[in-house]
């Protein structure tokens, strides 16, 4: 039987810009959290309603940090509503919308919790489900796959001049997938 080979991982760090076209969101600064399970994206004015008789939602968005008059409102079909366990231990109801990323050149599919991050540093985080047999992340290192420039998020033009000039280097196991398990009380009322 011929040995599968695995294609190599894409290296992230520990902060990326991205781009949800889908949503018409031109750049967002993510954080990549490999302690979360789920990805979520800053959203308020959270709303659902029918179209064609499926559940979709309306939200509105403020995809840079510290500028509220940068509004982007958007609408996705409603995957459905999932209990997340924050950080701080508080578990919230949340919509789950499926949509897709850019982060340099590369295009990935991606399921959102919508959530008001108001208080957080990022706007978005990725988790480990959007980051599981995708990414190795660096967390030594900012931009790695996108430009420190939020204009230039989603073109494929990277900064690499990025946080460190001593990337460290992984060994080539850490390409392996993750099989930790994740745990029982995770995303569970």
């Amino acid at each position: 039987m011929a040995k599968r080979v695995r294609r190599p991982l894409e290296t992230i760090g520990w902060r990326e810009w991205v781009t949800l076209p889908e949503l018409g969101i031109p750049a967002v600064k993510v954080k990549v959290d490999t302690g979360a399970r789920s990805s979520a994206l800053h959203a308020w004015n959270v709303a659902r309603f029918k179209r064609d008789g499926a559940d979709w939602v309306r939200f509105q968005v403020h995809p840079i940090i510290d500028d509220d008059t940068t509004t982007v409102t958007c609408e996705a079909p409603l995957l459905g509503m999932k209990w997340v366990r924050s950080s701080s231990g508080k578990k919230t109801f949340r919509p789950v919308i499926h949509t897709t990323f850019l982060i340099g050149s590369h295009r990935y599919s991606i399921d959102l919790t919508l959530v008001r991050r108001d208080l957080m540093g990022f706007r978005m985080l990725l988790g480990r489900q959007a980051l599981r047999r995708r990414f190795l992340v660096n967390s030594g290192r900012s931009f790695v796959q996108s430009a420190r420039d939020p204009a230039r998020a989603g073109t494929g033009d990277v900064d690499r001049d990025s946080d460190s000039d001593h990337a460290a280097t992984a060994p080539e196991s850490a390409s392996a997938p993750d099989r930790t398990p994740a745990l029982a009380s995770e995303n569970r009322p």
